[in-house]
């Protein structure tokens, strides 16, 4: 069998279910984005039996995404029953306000639900074991356990791309705070910058998502860009323009880090999504300025993200682990009535 490009998991913690190598048993990992969905099977080592990735209906509502969930969700276990292995869980991670402990997807502007009871929908419909997770919040828990962060037991998580959300592990946990804790792109950095998407003015999200850069360089040149990535070719070329608004957005990264940094006192943050692409092009400015701004605080290792877009996927795989090690499911073997 080809190695896997998965990392494997972290020791199992005290009082879990030790698995050995012969160990036929398996999870459902599902990560639910705006405009695509990535699933897997995973064995006891996280080495994926197969993996898919496929649209995510939302133009159609979110009646058609619980469908195409579930859909997911049987493709997956007809996956596992090719493999012969028992479905142990299945960890589904959205993005939005999540709160894991009531089991409900909250709100999503994304996705458009409000309130969905969406674990105990997938439940009923599949007939697996269902936990339901945040995308963020499942990827930093993987950067913790399996990718950059390996190690620490004090980690953020800043997920950078259209929109700006972070995930906290303190001490070994993720902080849920009812699926409100996270928000990090929502953190005013400019008292009197533009207005935000969710009510506010000068969010973090304004200046240094993704979307915000690309717009920034367009509004600043009048030239349009493809996105952040261009963006970041035209800085390290030397363009002044494009220069000027990647360090606003650094900047502001820095700010808004210095606010969390004193807050949770992180021995690593970590920066995914897609701006971590431009690697120390992004990682130098905000780490300089994250220093100018601290004294006292423990000063935190800034690294990239290891797992990519594999993060949410894995993070989905993960708890489902851990809830299959905290209460052992009778799910059968194979794929689950449609």
């Amino acid at each position: 069998m080809t190695r896997s490009p998965y990392p494997p998991p972290p020791a199992p913690t005290a009082g879990s279910r030790s698995r050995g190598p012969d160990d036929r048993g398996c999870v459902l990992g599902l990560d639910v984005g705006g405009t695509g969905m990535k699933g897997a099977v995973f064995d006891s080592a996280m080495n994926p039996l197969g993996s898919f990735h496929r649209p995510t209906p939302r133009a159609e509502g979110p009646g058609a995404v619980v469908a195409a969930l579930t859909d997911a969700l049987a493709a997956l276990a007809r996956t596992a029953a090719e493999h012969g292995r028992q479905i142990r869980h299945a960890g589904v991670v959205v993005p939005g306000i999540v709160d894991e402990d009531l089991q409900k997807a909250v709100w999503s502007a994304n996705i458009g639900w409000r309130d969905l009871p969406l674990a105990s929908l997938l439940r009923d419909r599949t007939g697996l074991p269902v936990t339901l997770g945040h995308d963020v919040r499942a990827g930093g828990l993987a950067e913790a356990a399996l990718g950059a962060a390996r190690g620490a037991r004090d980690t953020l998580f800043v997920a950078i791309g259209t929109g700006i959300a972070a995930a906290v592990v303190s001490d070994g946990r993720s902080v849920r705070a009812g699926g409100y804790a996270g928000e990090l792109g929502h953190v005013v950095v400019e008292a009197d910058g533009d207005p935000c998407a969710c009510g506010g003015t000068g969010c973090l999200e304004t200046v240094a998502s993704a979307s915000a850069v690309a717009a920034a360089y367009a509004a600043r040149t009048g030239r349009a860009v493809s996105g952040a990535a261009d963006v970041a070719a035209l800085t390290e070329r030397g363009d002044p323009a494009a220069r000027a608004v990647w360090n606003r957005a650094a900047d502001a990264l820095a700010t808004a880090l210095a606010t969390a940094v004193t807050l949770f006192a992180p021995q690593t943050v970590v920066i995914g999504g897609g701006l971590a692409e431009a690697g120390r092009l992004l990682l130098d400015p905000v780490e300089t300025g994250l220093g100018a701004r601290l004294t006292f605080q423990r000063r935190p290792a800034l690294l990239r993200a290891e797992l990519g877009d594999r993060a949410g996927c894995l993070g989905a795989g993960l708890v489902a682990w851990q809830e299959a090690r905290r209460a052992p499911s009778t799910a059968p073997t194979g794929a689950p009535a449609s």
